[in-house]
C-alpha cells in the first residue's frame, strides 16, 4: 500500500515515514503544492496531509483533489484541534482526523482503519477477486489452492489493477506507483509487465480479466 505524506515539517514528515515504513510504501512532499501535484496522479492508497502548509494548505488541497474527481482517503493530521476546522476538514472529504502530538500506535490504528473501510476485500492481509488470492505479507499468489508464481513487480502489478477494479488506470500512473517518480526507465515497462503477467495469468484462466485500452491504459474488470 502506498502513502503520500503532505507535511512541511521535515522532521516531522520523517517520522512519520519511520513510524510506517514497515507496512506501507511512503512518499513524501514538503508543501502543500508538491503534495496536490503528486497526489492528483491518483496513484495513491492513502494521503496523510498537513493543514497549515507554504503554497498551499491542507483544506485547499484536499478541496482541490475532490473537486478534480481524485478520491484518495485522507487522513488530516495537525496541530490545530478545534471543531470547526475538524468539521470542515470532514465535509471537504477527509477520511479521519489526527490532532498533534500523536501516539504512533493511533497513526497506524487510524491508517489501517482507513484501508479497510476503503477496500472491502482487503482481510489479513490478503487480496482477494474470484478465486485468486494474494497474500501481501508473503507475496504469493493462490488460485484455489494452486500457487501462481509472479515475479517481482508482476506481484505489484496485479494487486495494483485489483485494487484498482473496474477503473481504468493509465500507463504513466501505474508507471509512477510501481517504478516511481524518479525511475530512470521508460513507461514502455509497463507494457513488458502488463505482458509477462498476462501470459502466467493465462495458465489458470485470469488474463481474461486484464483488459488494454490502446493508448489510455489498463483494466482489471470483474467482466470476462
Amino acid at each position: 500500500m502506498k502513502v503520500l505524506i503532505i507535511e512541511d515539517d521535515k522532521i516531522l514528515s520523517d517520522t512519520i515515514k519511520q513510524c510506517i515504513e514497515d507496512k506501507y510504501s511512503v512518499t513524501q512532499a514538503i508543501d502543500g503544492y508538491e503534495g496536490y501535484i503528486f497526489a492528483k496522479e491518483d496513484i495513491f492508497d492513502i494521503i496523510v496531509l498537513d493543514l497549515m502548509m507554504p503554497e498551499m494548505n491542507g483544506f485547499d488541497v484536499l478541496s482541490k483533489l475532490r473537486n478534480e474527481g481524485v478520491l484518495t482517503p485522507v487522513l488530516i493530521l495537525t496541530a490545530k484541534d478545534s471543531l470547526n476546522d475538524k468539521v470542515k476538514g470532514l465535509n471537504l472529504g477527509a477520511d479521519d482526523y489526527l490532532v498533534k502530538p500523536f501516539e504512533r500506535a493511533e497513526l497506524i490504528a487510524r491508517l489501517d482503519a482507513i484501508v479497510r473501510r476503503n477496500n472491502g476485500f482487503f482481510v489479513n492481509d490478503v487480496l482477494t477477486f474470484k478465486d485468486l488470492k494474494l497474500n501481501l505479507k508473503n507475496r504469493k499468489v493462490f488460485v484455489k489452492d494452486k500457487e501462481v508464481v509472479l515475479q517481482g513487480k508482476q506481484f505489484d502489478l496485479l494487486e495494483y489493477l485489483i485494487n484498482s477494479k473496474d477503473t481504468i488506470i493509465t500507463k504513466e500512473q501505474i508507471f509512477d506507483k510501481i517504478w516511481g517518480f524518479d525511475s530512470d526507465t521508460s513507461t514502455n515497462v509497463v507494457e513488458v509487465y502488463a505482458s509477462g503477467l498476462r501470459k502466467v495469468l493465462k495458465k489458470c484462466g485470469y488474463d481474461k480479466y486484464i483488459k488494454t485500452l490502446r493508448g489510455v491504459g489498463y483494466i482489471f474488470s470483474s467482466e470476462e
